[in-house]
């Protein structure tokens, strides 16, 4: 693999020069690889303007739908690039007239790892060389999050802090951004061609997508619009007796040569909502579950079938809320619905799902299509994959925290981690996809060695790499941190690990068991206990990985990183911040986190 070059914090420049320098080297070498699947206009054909779009993307999401935008800019006659933000600096931004940006969020409210660096100089003085461009946002997030699509909503209000004009407001993308973005893309491209009528569309700036551009050839048979019918072959629990956590190991069966995935690839899983949950919901509405519900997101199901499949009936929508206050005239529910009180609202409904709320409001009634118009759409889940396909050929295997507690004097389940442990058994068809994860995937070369940190569940990909490393052949080391609660109850995959020790796959394994004394110790801590070996490893041209829990795991090892380098590396802290900035761009710290 090409080193990226870099200018070394020893440089003569200041971190805004770096940064501006350091991305500009990114543009070069990156350009011929992001534009590769953008077609070239036919001479004579380009009559409208430029348009540069630019990506943030974690998993590989935003990235695809900024180069689907750019195939379609360039059907429309416009010369499009496409370009990962952290490459801003190799724009030449005074001949640049209109920007698109498509990023996701990483954790909460964050950007993606490929575009820290051009928000860090979203935020600098020198940043008013983007004043006269006219922008767009395509946000992409999750509503579980409190700030959700945060990267996208803060560069969209920085722009134009700037006094760059929006063509267009922001558009927000929940988890089902497929079909992608047919509204919000028809009034882009008719406010790009300067049609007024698409301006002013959406309150506060912002706009919920629908749907998406079509494929003149049908969507491609496993993709998340055109889902396989697979079948849950095996379902084991991983957890041994006396565990506080129940994690199963899953295995879905494929179809023959129409299903292909690789290491590091995601599985997208199609759930339905629990029945018993349904009944009650209806039971406290009076509705006998048969009534048509004509509205388009239930595909005209009759409502007990649209609760099971389409909606979300669980966490409630800020609207079903709304409705609710307004309905009960509750002014103490409609006050925490005020801005101000953000927080307080967030707290009120942890832990309440919708049929609390309807317990609780006895005389608000609903028509069914009144009911369902207040109800989020129901979405896949996605999941790591923990098999390779060169060691598993016919199935695809998952490791799945399910998730079960208790609030309010109800038990409550994980509407999809329920749903395969509970309602999968005999033939019932599972309907599943494959999440493409372009950034994160083992070396091309299996020679390279590989550190890989995944507690708990996020162990799911490191199985899949090893496996896939054993039937390569490959030579390069593999080094493994794992950590969970207590080593006898929840050691995942024990024996296999165990057992390529004794192959020699996995050449180190550091485990991190929490429970298991005193003083809770967590893979991070393992890191800084093995700095000095860790840091040779590194700086010898391994590749770091890390996986699971982006809140709180990810960001301690990440932190730990940094350590590892400033201690072992002998460096300062901004110098070992730059090295991590360079093991990102040289594609050597990947992170699937969620």
């Amino acid at each position: 693999m090409p080193q990226i070059p870099h200018i070394p914090s020893s440089a003569p420049f200041n971190p805004e020069q770096r940064a501006w320098l350091n991305g500009f080297l990114v543009g070069v070498f990156a350009a011929s690889q992001e534009n590769r699947d953008v077609p070239t206009p036919e001479p004579g054909k380009v009559s409208r303007s430029p348009l540069l779009i630019l990506f943030g993307s974690q998993s590989g999401t935003a990235e695809a739908l900024a180069k689907k935008l750019g195939k379609n800019a360039t059907e429309r006659g416009h010369a499009a690039r496409v370009v990962e933000l952290n490459a801003f600096a190799s724009v030449q931004w005074e001949k640049e007239r209109d920007l698109l940006i498509v990023t996701s969020t990483w954790g909460d409210g964050d950007p993606p790892d490929n575009a820290v660096e051009f928000w860090k100089f979203l935020n600098t003085e020198s940043s008013k060389i983007f004043s006269h461009l006219n922008f767009s946002v395509l946000a992409l997030g999750d509503r579980n999050y409190p700030d959700f699509c945060g990267a996208g909503k803060k560069m969209d209000a920085r722009l134009a802090e700037l006094g760059a004009r929006r063509i267009q407001p922001c558009g927000e993308c929940d988890l089902d951004y497929e079909p992608t973005a047919k509204v919000w893309c028809d009034r882009f491209w008719r406010a790009l061609a300067g049609d007024d009528s698409a301006l002013g569309i959406a309150p506060h700036g912002e706009l919920t997508i629908e749907a998406g551009p079509g494929n003149a050839d049908g969507p491609a048979m496993g993709s998340r619009a055109n889902p396989f019918l697979s079948r849950v072959v095996c379902n084991r629990l991983l957890n041994g007796p006396g565990s506080n956590k129940e994690t199963r190991h899953f295995e879905l069966e494929l179809p023959a040569s129409t299903f292909a995935y690789e290491a590091g690839d995601a599985l997208g899983v199609f759930p339905t909502n629990d029945p018993a949950i349904v009944d009650e919901i209806l039971a406290t509405l009076k509705f006998d579950g048969e009534e048509a519900v004509d509205y388009p997101e239930a595909d005209g199901f009759p409502l007990r079938k649209a609760l099971l499949e389409k909606f979300v009936i669980t966490q409630p929508a800020q609207g079903l809320v709304e409705e609710i206050a307004r309905r009960a005239g509750d002014r103490s529910l409609q006050k925490l619905l005020e801005p101000a009180e953000k927080q307080a609202l967030h707290q009120f409904l942890y832990g309440r799902e919708i049929i609390d709320l309807l317990a609780a409001y006895p005389g608000v009634g609903f028509e069914p299509v009144e009911f369902v118009r207040l109800l989020r759409k129901l979405t896949p889940r996605l999941y790591s994959i923990a098999s390779s396909p060169r060691a598993h050929a016919d199935v695809v295997h998952l490791t799945v925290a399910i998730v079960r507690f208790e609030t309010w004097g109800r038990r409550r389940n994980g509407v999809c981690s329920s749903f395969l442990a509970d309602r999968t058994r005999g033939d019932l068809p599972v309907r599943v996809f494959v999440q493409k994860s372009t950034h994160f995937r083992p070396p091309s070369d299996p020679r390279r060695p590989i550190i890989m940190v995944g507690p708990g569940t996020g162990i799911a990909p490191f199985r899949a790499f090893l496996q896939e490393r054993r039937a390569l052949g490959g030579t390069g080391e593999n080094w493994l941190f794992f950590g969970d609660q207590h080593a006898a109850t929840d050691f995942l995959y024990r024996d296999e690990l165990e057992e390529m020790r004794r192959q020699g796959v996995l050449h180190r394994l550091d485990t991190a068991f929490s429970r298991d004394q005193a003083q809770k110790v967590y893979v991070q801590n393992r890191m800084l206990e093995r700095a000095t070996t860790l840091y040779q490893w590194i700086d010898a041209g391994a590749h770091f990985y890390v996986c699971g829990d982006a809140k709180r795991m990810a960001r301690d090892v990440d932190a730990a990183l940094h350590e590892v380098i400033r201690r072992a590396g002998d460096k300062t802290a901004e110098q070992a911040a730059e090295y991590v900035e360079r093991l990102k761009k040289e594609n050597r710290y990947q992170r699937d986190v969620y």
